[in-house]
């Protein structure tokens, strides 16, 4: 079962994260939503407070939301993913159709996408956690791979405390490390499809979702429709939380 955390009551809005992230990356935009539903953010497999496995593909993530959902007594929800997160959403819409009501995916498309991770996993990798006495030392190790200020505070947050000093990742570097190939892999067969409603929703300023990719978002989800976040570039949700805020809650 995934670590999940709930706010709120009402009509069930699932959120998941994307790669190297965690749940509490979505925990703003949840408490808004708690107004008007219960969300449920999760950890996914690897990540987070989650449990860790070898085994990591769109097949058993999508089957770790489901049981978790089950295990909660949740038998259907909107269910929204962002990047990684979108793609395990989307997976588990085609896979287990009678749980997901309506599909929200932000910024990613079930395509195969070109390696774009290299400087992270080398800022990642080049970190010993078990060494570092503080974050600022983390971040500047981490700088001389990657300068985005922004994308080190976002990955440091893996970063948690030994008892006995030092740090350890939460996430499981390893196996993400392993799976990477399968994770910028497509979703989804040839016959697969989810006929609910689906929204698609992209950052302007991102290049993850073309207007090309509009065809083949509709041949696994007939119903989809694509809406742009003005001014957002991949993280819609911490660049423009109120106007996806405005586009989600129009789709609910």
């Amino acid at each position: 079962m995934l670590n999940a955390k709930t706010f709120g009551n009402g009509p069930t809005l699932v959120i998941l994260h994307g790669l190297f992230g965690m749940l509490d990356n979505w925990q703003t935009l949840a408490r808004l939503w708690a107004e008007t539903h219960q969300v449920v953010l999760l950890d996914l497999r690897n990540h987070g407070r989650s449990f860790h496995a070898d085994e990591m593909n769109y097949g058993v993530m999508a089957e770790d939301v489901a049981v978790t959902l089950e295990d909660m007594g949740i038998d259907e929800c909107v269910l929204l993913g962002h990047s990684m997160g979108g793609k395990v959403a989307m997976q588990t819409a085609i896979t287990y159709p009678d749980l997901v009501q309506k599909l929200i995916v932000v910024d990613i498309v079930p395509r195969r996408y070109h390696p774009g991770h290299n400087t992270v996993f080398a800022a990642l990798n080049a970190l010993d956690p078990a060494t570092l006495t503080d974050r600022k030392d983390a971040a500047e190790e981490m700088s001389v791979h990657l300068a985005d200020p922004g994308v080190q505070l976002f990955l440091l947050k893996n970063l948690t405390r030994n008892p006995a000093g030092g740090y350890r990742w939460r996430m499981n570097l390893p196996a993400i490390s392993a799976a990477y190939d399968q994770l910028i892999g497509p979703v989804g067969q040839l016959g697969d499809l989810y006929d609910g409603p689906a929204l698609f929703i992209r950052g302007e300023k991102s290049g993850y979702v073309q207007d090309e990719d509009l065809e083949l978002i509709q041949i696994l989800f007939p119903k989809a429709t694509l809406k742009t976040v003005a001014d957002a570039g991949h993280w819609v949700h911490a660049e423009q939380p109120e106007a996806l805020m405005e586009v989600v809650n129009r789709f609910l």
